[in-house]
């Protein structure tokens, strides 16, 4: 047993004593805010570390609201009860808010970083921001199928696996109703952005015929029960399905050869953003490598920034859950938001169908 003298206890006690002071002058050195941007982001979109290195280098604090889908995004953007500046969402809906005049033109002559960003993922948001006016690109991938390699009898490489009832009780969706309408329109040979109503309801009878099989319709839990072996395979978005498979060797991600969706999700700067400087600086700062480097590393969905993606080893340029391959997206889409009449009827469809 040690045994601790006067003079030792007198040097721990002010050891600790100096140490204090070191860390209550650290604490009182605070960055001086000089303005506030009210972000809705997905939650785990950004890596809170960057938000505060944000602020220490230029004092404005970024106060970022979560939301799980964009439906749920766009109420709370919608009811006004905070007057967001920025808002992270997906392609349609980003559409959606475009047509309603929702966003202000990003200053993109303030940012020095934009060319970080391939010219690559700014043509897949011309599909729903035709002059590159108002989006920039924050996270990509594609939405397919992760699968448990020793449960299933061969590789899979069609949406046929999820409606040939060979996998029934094993099988779970996404509980989004643009992504499952995409699965089935694309399955049977249509557009995911069909505005024909005969489609759409074809598309829901394969559903409605298909739901006995279906374990659940889940979002993000999807992957930890493909990776607990709670189900054999599950839709997916690619960077989640990454993320299994590290979990779990035995996994395997496809796009099916029908093809799926290619998303993206942009920021872009809201009609109620007063101060579109301190937005643009916040944009050009989430262009930067460092930056888009930690963001990528701290939720390994695919980054639209060249920097990083020409920093990542052979090994991770060759997964196709971080780096999405040319060929398996050759018969994809960006979902576009379809016309008004047409989504209430999807709705009206999506309702029914969770409903039987």
């Amino acid at each position: 047993m040690r045994k601790h003298t006067k003079l030792t206890r007198f040097i721990a006690l002010a050891m600790c004593l100096t140490l204090t002071c070191m860390l209550l002058s650290g604490c009182g050195k605070k960055t001086k805010i000089i303005g506030t941007l009210n972000l809705i982001n997905y939650a785990e979109y950004l890596d809170p570390e960057m938000l505060e290195l944000f602020t220490e280098e230029t004092g404005i604090e970024v106060k970022m609201d979560e939301a799980l889908t964009p439906e749920e995004m766009y109420t709370k953007y919608s009811s006004g009860a905070i007057k967001y500046d920025l808002v992270c969402t997906a392609d349609y809906m980003l559409k959606k808010m475009i047509d309603d005049n929702e966003f202000q033109k990003i200053p993109w002559d303030q940012m020095e970083y934009k060319d970080n960003i391939g010219s690559k993922y700014y043509d897949f948001c011309k599909a729903f921001d035709p002059n590159n006016d108002y989006c920039l690109p924050h996270f990509w991938g594609t939405i397919g199928i992760l699968y448990d390699t020793t449960k299933v009898k061969a590789p899979i490489d069609s949406w046929e696996v999820l409606f040939n009832g060979e996998y029934a009780g094993d099988i779970i969706m996404q509980n989004s109703m643009r992504d499952t309408f995409m699965i089935t329109l694309k399955y049977l040979g249509y557009s995911l952005n069909t505005d024909n109503e005969d489609e759409i309801r074809k598309a829901q009878e394969l559903l409605i015929k298909q739901k006995p099989d279906v374990q659940a319709y889940l979002v993000d839990e999807v992957r930890d029960e493909v990776v607990a072996g709670n189900a054999i395979m599950g839709v997916i978005y690619s960077g989640e399905a990454y993320l299994g498979r590290e979990s779990n060797p035995n996994l395997e991600y496809v796009v099916p050869k029908e093809g799926s969706n290619v998303w993206i999700d942009c920021i872009a700067i809201t009609k109620h953003c007063e101060n579109t400087e301190y937005a643009a600086k916040f944009l050009d700062f989430l262009c930067r490598e460092d930056v888009a480097k930690a963001n990528f590393e701290y939720i390994y969905f695919s980054t639209p920034n060249i920097k990083v993606i020409e920093s990542l080893s052979d090994e991770e340029k060759e997964d196709p859950t971080l780096v999405p391959p040319e060929d398996s997206i050759v018969n994809c889409e960006v979902c576009t938001q379809t016309d008004k009449k047409v989504t209430e009827l999807m709705s009206q469809l999506w309702k029914e169908l969770k409903s039987e």
